[in-house]
């Protein structure tokens, strides 16, 4: 008895491992062929590396719909659209040295605590630089918004940090 449930078992997981590797190689596939969820890898490879100045676009025509500008509101919004674009290129510039250096190979030494301070604090210098363009066109974009436009943009406009959004159970914003 003890030796039919034991074969039985074994069996079983025979089975279980065979059936999704047949199902994830279908014998009529070419051979190098990506299959299943791994055929739209290249897809996301693409779309995850891709620059910003390519998205930004897609992201403006997303936002101007949602909010539904009208002609009277056209002005603050080519300011702020304009701002988007230009942060758009500056971070394609930075995309673009990021993988120059990363090409380059690794460095001799790692950098100090001193260093790394250092590069923080320039980081964070031009993401306030950053905030600040983007609060000068967007304050007056939201003052011309209606009470509704203003629901959708106070959704849109300046996303939420998720894991940043409770501290102790409790918002954080």
């Amino acid at each position: 008895m003890r030796s039919l449930i034991t074969s039985t078992l074994v069996s079983l997981s025979l089975a279980a491992v065979s059936v999704p590797l047949a199902i994830a190689q279908p014998a009529d596939s070419a051979a190098g062929a990506p299959q299943g969820h791994h055929a739209s890898r290249s897809h996301h490879e693409k779309r995850a590396f891709s620059l910003p100045s390519e998205r930004v676009e897609a992201r403006l025509a997303y936002v101007k719909t949602a909010l539904k500008i009208t002609a009277a509101q056209q002005a603050q919004w080519d300011a702020y659209a304009d701002v988007l674009r230009k942060e758009a290129g500056e971070m394609d510039q930075r995309v673009q040295a990021w993988r120059s250096h990363m090409t380059q190979g690794p460095k001799d030494h790692a950098p100090t605590a001193i260093e790394r301070i250092e590069r923080t604090q320039t980081r964070l210098a031009a993401v306030l630089q950053r905030l600040n363009e983007r609060l000068a066109v967007e304050k007056p974009l939201y003052a011309v918004l209606t009470p509704d436009q203003k629901l959708v943009a106070d959704e849109i406009l300046a996303p939420r940090h998720h894991g940043m959004s409770r501290v102790n159970g409790k918002r954080w914003s």
